[in-house]
């Protein structure tokens, strides 16, 4: 199966002036872990909870005066929408990150996660668990 099968394509975006109380606000309108930076139209960054939880929260930053710029991952790892999901999911794991924006050319066209994968792939489940739990854990059922 396809990403292109199973990303959402309607993705949210801020800008890298933005701050980050806006994308905090953004992030808990629509209920969603992180955001794509774009700047002219084109993927600059990602910016998620973790990030504002580790970057301004826990270092006492005024999230009023920080701006997602300071605080994003400029260097995204991103998909093609023909990436086959199982080598997505291996993406995740190798790199040990949990969301992939998807990017056909230069233009954004939607993100994939691994809720997304667990939801239409079962067998993704155990690589997710690895992802979350490293190897040294053994999945066991029951």
């Amino acid at each position: 199966m396809l990403v292109k099968k199973i990303m959402t394509r309607d993705v949210q975006t801020i800008e890298p002036g933005t701050t980050v109380r806006e994308a905090a606000e953004k992030m808990a309108k629509f209920s969603i872990g992180c955001l794509l930076v774009v700047s002219g139209g084109r993927l600059a960054g990602i910016v998620t909870e973790s990030d504002i939880l580790r970057k301004v929260v826990a270092e006492g930053l005024d999230g009023e005066k920080t701006k997602v710029r300071t605080i994003m991952t400029k260097e995204v790892i991103y998909i093609d929408p023909k990436t086959d999901v199982e080598d997505a999911a291996d993406i995740m794991l190798e790199n040990g990150i949990k969301k992939l924006p998807v990017v056909d050319g230069h233009t954004l066209v939607g993100i994939v996660t691994v809720t997304d994968m667990c939801r239409v792939e079962p067998k993704m489940v155990e690589k997710v668990y690895r992802l979350l739990f490293g190897d040294e854990k053994k999945l066991e059922a029951g």
